[in-house]
């Protein structure tokens, strides 16, 4: 499942993930599970049919990257594994940055950096003229729906509804099952 938001020039997409790493940096082997979200480039495609027909719309590059993941071996709740990308390089994120205060409180942590697109944008080495005048009030006005839609798609991965496996009994050694 996956849900998007779009604005001016910049739009957010959160979905469930299911990953296992098959080079996983040391303390990181094994499965995990929870909730992805990314700030990506959004675009408004040309009519292709008269003024009623449906407009395309492009959700394109990503600027950053929350992943609120756990793991599948751990307690439910930890967010052990729960990290964001601040950087990308073109479509390849960043290393991986942990933060105690996104691992203690993330959806509090995830509401400031959404209200806060400028400082996410310097994060992330962007431009603030590669996103729309009013995205960042927009961003900010939105963020309390945004973060109640992470809420409820962690809510579906601790019920063991979303996040899940690939199906089949074979060991899985690598795995991404997701959206995003």
């Amino acid at each position: 499942m996956f849900y998007a938001y779009g604005f001016d020039r910049v739009g957010v997409v959160v979905s469930d993930l299911y990953f296992v790493d098959p080079n996983p940096e040391p303390g990181q082997e094994g499965a995990e599970r929870g909730v992805r979200l990314e700030l990506r480039h959004v675009e408004s495609g040309t009519l292709k049919g008269s003024m009623y027909s449906a407009r395309p719309i492009e959700v394109d590059r990503p600027l950053w990257r929350v992943d609120l993941l756990e793991s599948v071996a751990g307690p439910v709740g930890s967010f052990d594994r729960t990290h964001h990308h601040p950087r990308f390089q073109g479509w390849e994120p960043g290393a991986r940055v942990f933060d105690e205060k996104l691992s203690a409180d993330p959806l509090g942590w995830l509401t400031e950096r959404l209200c806060d697109l400028d400082g996410v944008l310097e994060t992330a080495g962007a431009a603030r003229d590669e996103v729309g005048a009013t995205d960042a009030a927009d961003l900010r006005r939105a963020a309390p729906e945004i973060v109640d839609a992470v809420s409820r798609l962690l809510a579906g991965v601790r019920a063991g509804e979303l996040g899940r496996r690939p199906a089949g009994d074979e060991p899985v050694t690598d795995a991404r099952v997701s959206w995003l």
